[in-house]
């Protein structure tokens, strides 16, 4: 089965990932994914933030789900570079990350992501990230 047909019918019980992160796929279509997650006690780091780990899972995650929405029939993906940007920490409530297609060749993909505080809509971080493309 397909994995955004997966996604359709078993929603975040898809992916195994999503399950252990509380992650939730709120919209995907036309190279474009939103993931919702409420930050949990346990993924801060000593200091009480969102351990930065977390927003590069997020991003990635939103970034693959986007380019799903890109895929034809037999291709499949692997994260060749991930970069994250940290801009502002958050220590509580429900975290959005938005991912985006930039640009799909045949071989590669360019794509980025936002996470945001989803109650005010701050920019917390920006991923930008290229795949390979494998059929």
């Amino acid at each position: 089965m397909h994995y955004l047909d997966e996604i359709k019918m078993k929603g975040q019980k898809a992916n195994p990932f999503f399950c252990l992160m509380g992650i939730v796929p709120v919209t995907y279509g036309d190279g474009k994914a939103r993931l919702s997650m409420t930050v949990r006690d346990d993924m801060k780091n000593g200091e009480g933030w969102l351990q930065g780990g977390i927003y590069t899972a997020l991003g990635d995650e939103a970034i693959a789900l986007a380019i799903y929405t890109l895929l034809n029939e037999g291709e499949t993906i692997a994260t060749i570079t991930c970069t994250t940007h940290y801009i502002r920490g958050i220590q509580e409530g429900m975290i959005n990350a938005d991912g985006e297609v930039v640009k799909k060749g045949r071989q590669m993909i360019y794509a980025e992501a936002t996470i945001t505080d989803a109650n005010h809509g701050t920019l917390l971080a920006r991923c930008t990230a290229s795949f390979i493309v494998r059929s």
